[in-house]
């Protein structure tokens, strides 16, 4: 296994490989500047040189090849150029923006998948997972669309132990290899801008157009064989055009009973092919590497078809479409009739679509996720001091020492402990105003949604079982739909008792519940909900301003707990440390707060 990323500090590294790929990149563009000059240099001699033999006519046309011949090189050297030119502006950008995650500076940079957040998702949206600034925008680095909606999912839905576990050995093996990564992201630049892995799926497995194409594969090749022999024994036998003109109308009738069928094969090949060519960047990168965990063992087999790699496969269909484009050439049209090109090509492609067009959702699906495993690895790579937690079958529940919210900075960052099992299933969280308290059940869920995506977190250790992750933080009303703020909490809050009828154990995470209704109904309905849920041996915590609520805790056998966050006042100023301490909050700033912006209260 290559460690090319290991020994330095993330920032270190990253900053060593920026300065190199900008260093290199200063010698393309003079190199790009150069080859620009010369081909214009070239250009302009060969219209001096035309106009001496065309207009005025006193060289002959010879004179045209050597500036010809130059300017074909010249063109070819630029292009080169401009392509590793634009690899190595992307390899530095980069960098850049890992230094921008780095020093806290990513919010709003990156991508950030706002199109898979679901209103209707029992925590993406309470929980930040799409969006500027969000989760998905400081761990994505996957650019392909099957990377993207693969790492979407994976944070969107809680795996199983096993595939959790198999993640995390993927997931440590390539945080180390920087080299991959970054080739992965490249590759992956251009599968964001021109793949469309949908009408790559449909064309893979959309019905044949060729029906028994063994019968018209020896027919076709029988024909043009008979037209070409007639063809031949014309001039060398003196046998006329007759055998020739034989032979031709019975393979112009074959070609034009098969054409409704055979044209929207051709026309239909250059799209997928385009696309499968930028895929083939990615699966021989993938297939090209030595792996050890099984989960990338796995990928790599999936990527497997008939002892040949899908790279080599696609470089088949390739090939059929270069011979597809040089039918178009004048000059070898008329051998390409004779020969059934058209015919042949089709029912080529036909059979490639037939053996390999199944496959095609299983390579792309492949090529996701390793993309999504490398995006997660680099968000490994870039946080030395965050773990990968244990995921355990047995006993259900949470064990956190040290636990901090993944997406503030890092001197901002408090970690606070926290432990939820058979016996202690609840925290009632009270505290003033700004204290901490939907940041403390925000830092839970996110690290829950990592750890169960097969992620570390940031902790200095956290143990916890599979759990179905439901949160009521930000809840937001719908004048469209004529729904207050109050029955969308309690809409909310109905999908997250629902949640705890299925396999997995809940993890509710319910900030100021019932906040819409008076006090003596909010604390009758928020009590009920919280014991209904702790019936029915669900985890989670409440955060709470009304201490009455916080007195189902010294209920006989609750299972409930109080906590709290606190302040206090230095030099005039609500100072906050965030610490989250035992019992309930004994003071409140609310007033302290209201006389600071100027009400007199």
């Amino acid at each position: 296994m290559s460690d090319d990323g290991a020994g330095a500090s993330p920032l270190h590294e990253y900053s060593r490989r920026r300065a190199e790929h900008e260093a290199e990149l200063e010698g393309l563009k003079r190199r790009d500047a150069l080859l620009s000059n010369a081909r214009l240099a070239v250009f302009v001699l060969g219209l001096v040189i035309g106009w001496f033999v065309f207009g005025s006519h006193r060289i002959d046309w010879p004179w045209l090849l050597p500036p010809a011949i130059i300017f074909v090189p010249l063109l070819i050297a630029h292009d080169r150029v401009i392509q590793a030119r634009k690899r190595k502006e992307r390899g530095a950008q980069f960098y850049r923006a890992g230094i921008a995650r780095l020093e806290d500076r990513w919010k709003g940079e990156g991508d950030g998948g706002s199109e898979f957040l679901d209103p209707r998702h029992p925590y993406a949206q309470d929980l930040d997972l799409f969006g500027e600034g969000s989760l998905f925008e400081l761990v994505c680095l996957a650019r392909s669309a099957a990377g993207r909606s693969t790492l979407a999912r994976w944070l969107s839905e809680p795996a199983g132990v096993a595939e959790i576990r198999a993640r995390q050995a993927a997931v440590l093996e390539l945080a180390p290899r920087l080299d991959l990564r970054e080739e992965l992201a490249l590759i992956g630049e251009d599968l964001e801008s021109r793949l469309d892995p949908d009408v790559l799926r449909r064309w893979g497995v959309a019905p044949a157009q060729l029906r028994h194409q063994r019968g018209l594969q020896i027919t076709a090749a029988l024909l043009s064989t008979i037209t070409i022999g007639a063809l031949v024994i014309w001039p060398l036998l003196g046998a006329g055009p007759i055998p020739f003109l034989l032979a031709l109308i019975p393979q112009l009738g074959f070609a034009a009973a098969l054409r409704s069928r055979i044209k929207p094969v051709l026309d239909g090949l250059e799209h997928p092919t385009r696309d499968l060519v930028l895929l083939r960047d990615l699966l021989v990168r993938i297939e090209e590497e030595t792996l050890e965990s099984e989960r990338l063992r796995e990928l790599q087999r999936a990527l497997e078809t008939e002892g040949l790699p899908p790279s080599r496969r696609i470089a088949q269909l390739r090939r059929m479409a270069d011979l597809h484009d040089s039918r178009r050439n004048q000059f070898f049209a008329p051998f390409a009739g004779l020969l059934l090109c058209g015919t042949q090509l089709a029912l080529a492609v036909e059979r490639w679509r037939e053996h390999f067009g199944p496959r095609l959702p299983e390579w792309i699906e492949a090529a996701g996720e390793i993309e999504a495993l490398a995006a997660i690895s680099g968000n490994a790579f870039e946080n030395p001091d965050h773990v990968m937690p244990t995921i355990r079958e047995e006993p259900v529940g949470i064990e956190a020492r040290a636990l901090g919210h993944p997406l503030l900075p890092r001197d901002q960052c408090v970690r606070n402990d926290l432990e939820l099992g058979a016996e202690r299933r609840a925290y009632i969280v009270s505290g003033s105003n700004m204290s901490g308290k939907s940041t403390f059940l925000r830092a839970l869920g996110c690290n829950v949604v990592l750890a169960l995506a097969g992620a570390p977190v940031r902790a200095e250790s956290l143990h916890l079982s599979p759990l179905a992750i439901a949160a009521a933080i930000r809840v937001n009303d719908s004048l469209m739909e004529g729904i207050s703020h109050f029955y969308a909490e309690i809409k909310r809050l109905r999908q997250v008792v629902e949640l705890c009828d299925g396999d997995l154990p809940v993890l509710f995470l319910l900030d100021e519940i019932l906040h819409g209704t008076n006090s003596h109904d909010r604390r009758i309905g928020a009590s009920a909900v919280i014991k209904e849920l702790v019936r029915r041996e669900a985890l989670g915590l409440v955060t709470t301003h009304d201490l009455a609520l916080a007195q189902i805790a010294n209920e006989a056998r609750s299972g409930i707990e109080n906590v709290h966050f606190e302040d206090h006042l230095e030099d005039g100023k609500m100072v906050f440390d965030y610490q989250l301490r035992q019992g309930v909050v004994e003071k409140s700033n609310a007033l302290e707060l209201m006389r600071a912006v100027g009400l007199d209260v």
